[in-house]
């Protein structure tokens, strides 16, 4: 097997196990809070037996991105118990709309023509989550899955602005942020029990760390434009898993408005990807 073959390999097992995070979440019993510090505890630790030194090391944006990191986790686990799956993951993959907006305003460069298009049609996409929600409850899980879209948007805008050898220690330090956070809203342990324990260590160690250091490993050995497609698996799969074991099925709304979010985002990115490497060759003939 090749490199690059181990590198596609690689990225989709990461992109399947950060897809179990929806029915893990739906499955345990604990509320967002307890779900979100016992993850943070197990990722943190696998971060530090993985990466070491490397995830030790911080400057100031290592903190303020690790900040960002924590209300996408925090934020993804409230809104999975509030609305769908499905509504979550897909709200939450609306950040790269957010970024299409805001990097231009902050890295002072010009908007492209097809990345207006791309956040005009993804916005529609997510009218259409709000479209026929009669519950309380599915419009406020809505709203905190958006608001996770945000971070993550945030996040990747902040780490584009941080030196490349800070990545591994600000998801370390993200999510030691997340259980000094979750600490003072903990609660009671005194109904702990083993199966709810064993999914928050699962998706701590193999959802978030093991995941992440299987992805950075892939990510070396593939293009970018195939990681960032492969990666696409994770909100694809994520309400397939809870439809299958936790018998949960979208509304239709909410999966048209996540197919048109996914393919404009994915369209986006091939077109983009295939534009810059026509200008490279252009470049160095």
């Amino acid at each position: 097997m090749s490199e690059h073959q181990k590198g596609i390999i690689a990225v989709l097992i990461a992109a399947i196990l950060w897809s179990s995070g929806g029915i893990l979440i739906k499955l345990v019993t604990l509320h967002p809070m307890q779900i979100s510090f016992f993850r943070g505890i197990f990722a943190a630790i696998v971060f530090a037996i993985i990466f070491r030194k490397k995830a030790f090391i911080f400057n100031g944006m290592t903190f303020v991105n690790g900040i960002f990191y924590a209300g996408i986790l925090i934020l993804f686990v409230i809104a999975t118990k509030l609305t769908t799956a499905a509504n979550a993951i897909f709200l939450q993959y609306t950040a790269p709309i957010y970024v299409l907006v805001f990097e231009p305003l902050i890295n002072k460069t010009e908007f492209k023509r097809i990345n207006v298009i791309t956040i005009f049609i993804c916005f529609v996409g997510m009218i259409l989550f709000f479209m026929g929600e009669l519950s309380f409850t599915h419009i406020e899980g809505n709203i905190v899955a958006l608001l996770s879209g945000i971070a993550f948007a945030a996040f990747l805008i902040g780490m584009r602005n941080n030196k490349h050898e800070y990545q591994f220690s600000t998801i370390f330090y993200g999510n030691i942020i997340i259980t000094l956070i979750c600490i003072p809203m903990l609660g009671s342990f005194e109904a702990l029990k083993m199966t709810d324990l064993l999914m928050v260590s699962f998706l701590g160690i193999f959802q978030i760390g093991i995941a992440y250091a299987i992805f950075t490993y892939g990510l070396k050995r593939v293009f970018a434009i195939e990681a960032s497609l492969i990666g696409m698996i994770e909100p694809v799969l994520n309400p397939v898993w809870v439809m299958i074991w936790y018998g949960e099925v979208p509304s239709f709304f909410a999966m048209i408005g996540g197919i048109i979010i996914i393919s404009a985002i994915a369209l986006r990115t091939f077109i983009m990807e295939a534009y810059t490497s026509s200008k490279m060759k252009k470049k160095f003939t």
